[in-house]
């Protein structure tokens, strides 16, 4: 029984990472459920027995992987004992994800937003969950007086995702040719220069 439950985990995690490669190369809304089952090895009648179609695949695939990326982030961002580190921590995890894992990258910044049922699913939830921990870390450095209240939580985790988002999606546009992790330490430096209270005083 267990070596079954194992099989059907094993083609089911190698029919979601063929559709990461798929969705990148071919786009989501060009490619086809036969092409996903060809990359993964498998007939196009078994993707139906893991996924309702599509858009489903893509949904699934989106709330999996963001479970693990959530919990990346929680972890790193947990290692770190002050705010400024914290937030630089959030910044260079983020972007590093994106040089690390292209394709994925490319299905969760470009692909998702081709999708209806995207826009429309409570699975955005956990985005939002993702994009809070920037709120959370600053939130908590403004209390602690390590961060400047100038900004808001809300407005300070839009504007900084906002920028990774754009600088994410620049590289993977411009073939992956510029060096994320020096944008990545160049960004987080501004941010939190920008933020950070000077003397341990609040503004």
């Amino acid at each position: 029984m267990q070596a079954r439950d194992t099989k059907t985990s094993d083609k089911r995690a190698r029919i979601l990472d063929a559709a990461i490669k798929v969705f990148a190369e071919r786009g989501f809304h060009s490619a086809t459920v036969a092409e996903i089952a060809r990359a993964a090895g498998v007939a196009d009648g078994t993707i139906y027995l893991y996924f309702k179609g599509k858009d489903d695949l893509l949904l699934r695939l989106f709330d999996e992987k963001m479970t693990e990326l959530l919990e990346e982030a929680r972890t790193g961002i947990a290692a770190e004992k002050t705010a400024p580190a914290k937030l630089r921590r959030f910044i260079q995890l983020h972007l590093a994800l994106v040089e690390r894992n292209p394709d994925l990258a490319s299905v969760l910044i470009v692909e998702l937003r081709q999708s209806a049922q995207f826009l429309k699913a409570a699975d955005r939830n956990k985005l939002a969950a993702y994009v809070d921990l920037i709120a959370e870390v600053v939130r908590a450095g403004q209390e602690s007086g390590e961060l400047l209240d100038i900004v808001s939580p809300a407005t300070a985790k839009r504007a900084i995702f906002g920028a990774l988002d754009e600088l994410a999606l620049g590289f993977l546009l411009s073939g992956r040719k510029s060096n994320l992790r020096k944008t990545a330490a160049e960004v987080s430096e501004w941010f939190v220069r920008g933020l950070e209270a000077r003397h341990g005083g609040k503004s």
